[in-house]
């Protein structure tokens, strides 16, 4: 049994040689337990954000840290996504981290696995306002929409997004929001259809739209 409070120290610790030999050693395991291994990365992503909040870490931790917990998803998301239809077509959607904000660690990390989970991601980046979205969405044909954001002004934008492509009459278009702020609250607020706080859960929710 592996020690996965040890894991998510490890992350916490930024340890990076701990962190990878520990998920390298899940996958020569068959990958069964990638599930807890992922949820101990993501206590230990916990563990930075409240060491930054605290002043004992400082920008460039948390830029360290996204990368290690960017390796994390690289090498367990073969087990973490085992379910992906290998060979069936591709389904394209948007994601992007919303207008006035400029975060993309958790954004990148949902992207690389929705990719392995085999999804076409068109990533519009950082800081996209509401049309530019829309305008995409128009002309690739796009009926899933994934919005990011870790300030909680970005519910704000992830509404005036929703609320765009209303007024654009793009009603079929599903909408998910995700990051720091979104909670089923933030949800009705916005007008999403769904929300999550990791991964899995996104790829969940986009592959019962996609089919």
């Amino acid at each position: 049994m592996r020690d996965f409070e040890a894991l998510a120290q490890a992350m916490g610790e930024l340890d990076e040689d701990t962190v990878v030999k520990e998920l390298e050693g899940v996958m020569e395991d068959g990958g069964k337990e990638a599930q807890q291994a992922m949820e101990a990365c993501q206590k230990g992503m916990d563990i930075v954000g409240k060491l930054f909040e605290e002043g004992e870490y400082f920008v460039g931790d948390l830029i360290y840290a996204g990368e290690l917990m960017t390796q994390a998803v690289a090498i367990l998301k073969d087990a973490l996504v085992s379910g992906a239809e290998g060979g069936a077509a591709k389904t394209k959607m948007i994601l992007c981290t919303v207008k006035d904000d400029l975060h993309d660690i958790g954004k990148n990390i949902v992207k690389a696995m929705l990719e392995a989970a085999n999804f076409e991601v068109i990533d519009l980046g950082i800081d996209v306002p509401a049309d530019k979205i829309v305008e995409t969405a128009k002309a690739e044909n796009i009926k899933i929409v994934a919005l990011s954001g870790v300030l909680t002004l970005a519910i704000d934008s992830m509404k005036a997004t929703v609320d765009a492509f209303q007024a654009a009459g793009m009603d079929d278009v599903k909408i998910i929001i995700g990051g720091a702020p979104v909670t089923e609250e933030a949800c009705k607020i916005t007008g999403a259809d769904a929300w999550a706080t990791n991964p899995q859960k996104t790829i969940e929710i986009c592959r019962q739209w996609a089919a």
